[in-house]
């Protein structure tokens, strides 16, 4: 992540953060309420320094039920505090006191059924209570950037939890895709492709980030609707088109690499096509692997973002993203946060 540019100079600012499980909190947010019937079962579940996988196994195991029949939305971090929707097929089967499974990793907050499984991606947003702590550095600054960040939003990168320990992810990435090696495993081979291809955006997003036009529209610029995947090509940039930007509706975006279809050629998928040239193995690599591409959106619109003092130097910023953006992103982007080794906190 140091590699990669920053949207605005950096300030002389730092602090500490996930010293304990506390200190990084996050709720996920559906968009949608249980049916009430069907033959699935949505739990709510708080799970502290627990894995998300780890609590899947654990439901399965309770409700006697194969793991597959189990499923979640998306990961959460294992060092905090989170709530998290799972869904439990259970069709024709008595309802379980759910309570029963509580104990001091998760606590099952509530549950109803619901006519479809829980497929991974199906929330809306996550929203974000972090603590920032032993903080250094001017109020004002941090309050002024706070003010951008809430106004201008950050750089939709990808984060170090994509890539894996090291970048490890990456080289297996390469070595699947341009040297043929075989995964016979389907979530690590997925986990590498979704690796390459946010490398891939990075890279594009970087080069508009140093360019100064990340949060800009550009002629012939792919255009998101913003929390959707539906896009268009802004053939012409104009007031119309600026209002909606202004206002989040509509968003910049960058590639996600794969086989296209009726690609159009624009200035914007030019200049993307020149970024990426010096990857043009592994964008091969991607098609040949029948990854269908897709658009991300370049920035991250920064919702209802709050923050407050707990101490002279605790730092407390509460903020809502949508699915697939990091929270990373956001803080990198404030100031030098250092996580804390766990056998020191």
């Amino acid at each position: 992540m140091d590699q990669l540019a920053y949207a605005w100079p950096r300030l002389n600012a730092s602090a500490t953060w996930r010293c304990e499980p506390e200190d990084f909190q996050v709720d996920e947010m559906l968009g949608f309420e249980p049916d009430g019937e069907g033959e699935h079962v949505l739990l709510q579940i708080r799970k502290r320094d627990a894995n998300t996988d780890w609590v899947a196994r654990k439901l399965s195991r309770f409700a006697n039920v194969h793991p597959r029949d189990v499923s979640y939305a998306g990961l959460k971090d294992r060092f905090a505090v989170t709530t998290q929707w799972f869904s439990v097929r259970l069709p024709g089967k008595e309802e379980l006191n759910w309570s029963g499974i509580n104990d001091e990793e998760i606590t099952v907050l509530r549950w109803s059924r619901h006519g479809r499984k829980l497929k991974r991606g199906s929330l809306k947003a996550n929203r974000f209570k972090i603590l920032l702590k032993e903080l250094q550095g001017d109020r004002d600054e941090i309050e002024t950037r706070l003010q951008l960040i809430q106004e201008t939003g950050v750089p939709n990168y990808f984060t170090e939890q994509r890539f894996g320990h090291g970048g490890q992810n990456i080289d297996k990435a390469r070595e699947m895709l341009i040297e043929g090696k075989r995964v016979k495993d389907r979530h690590k081979h997925s986990l590498y492709l979704s690796a390459a291809r946010s490398m891939l955006f990075n890279h594009v997003l970087n080069e508009r980030v140093k360019a100064e036009n990340w949060n800009t529209l550009l002629k012939g610029e792919d255009v998101l609707l913003s929390g959707s995947r539906s896009h268009f090509i802004a053939e012409e940039i104009d007031d119309v088109l600026q209002k909606r930007l202004l206002e989040w509706d509509i968003q910049p975006s960058g590639p996600l690499p794969g086989k296209m279809r009726n690609q159009i050629v624009t200035d914007v998928s030019e200049m993307e096509k020149a970024m990426l040239g010096e990857f043009t193995d592994l964008c091969l690599g991607l098609e040949k692997a029948g990854v269908s591409a897709e658009r991300r959106s370049l920035r991250s619109h920064v919702m209802d973002l709050s923050w407050g003092y707990q101490e002279m130097d605790q730092l407390l910023i509460e903020f809502t993203l949508y699915k697939g953006c990091y929270a990373n992103a956001v803080i990198r982007e404030l100031l030098e946060a250092s996580i804390i080794p766990r056998s020191q906190s």
